[in-house]
């Protein structure tokens, strides 16, 4: 098994957290993984992505020029890594600040309403993870058991007490899924 991931959208919506949670979970079920983030001097607002890999044997290069599935979060990110999703691949997208849908019709294509599922929840910072719910349930890499320890991992000890919420958000995620 080898994935190849690429998630991208403005800094400050989550896109290097999910990158770094799955990262952490790849590694915890003995998978080897690169986390390679990229993002401007803004970070927040700018455009930031982060590429990850997960797989059973070694991997070459962290470097990719086409992906096996594609998380967008905003139209800037759409335009630039729809055409690199490989035929056959997958590519998940937010509908909220997207004007101009995927499309492609040789990869499968599915509209998650996170960010209007973080209004309902209220809680504006549930949407990363909604977003990789919804990724878990599509391409489940990572068992939902190892992300919650991969974000328990990655969070400041001070911020435990949202664990709940978080894992709240990830199941709430793999409902949104419709293709």
């Amino acid at each position: 098994m080898k994935e190849e991931i690429i998630i991208a959208g403005f800094g400050g919506q989550g896109v290097l957290s999910m990158g770094k949670i799955l990262a952490y979970s790849g590694l915890m079920e003995d998978k080897e993984i690169t986390w390679m983030p990229s993002y401007g001097p803004e970070q927040r607002g700018g455009t930031a992505n982060v590429t990850v890999i997960l797989s059973d044997e070694r991997i070459s290069s962290p470097i990719l020029n086409a992906y096996d599935t594609a998380v967008v979060l905003n139209q800037q990110s759409l335009d630039r890594f729809e055409s690199k999703v490989k035929p056959g691949g997958v590519l998940i997208y937010d509908s909220y600040g997207i004007h101009n849908p995927p499309t492609r019709k040789d990869i499968r294509v599915y509209c998650i309403n996170a960010m209007e599922a973080s209004f309902e929840m209220k809680n504006s910072k549930s949407f990363n993870m909604l977003i990789l719910g919804a990724l878990l349930k599509i391409k489940p890499v990572v068992t939902i058991e190892n992300v919650l320890r991969g974000l328990k991992k990655t969070l400041p000890e001070r911020h435990w007490h949202t664990l709940p919420q978080n894992e709240e958000a990830l199941r709430r995620g793999m409902t949104l899924v419709k293709e």
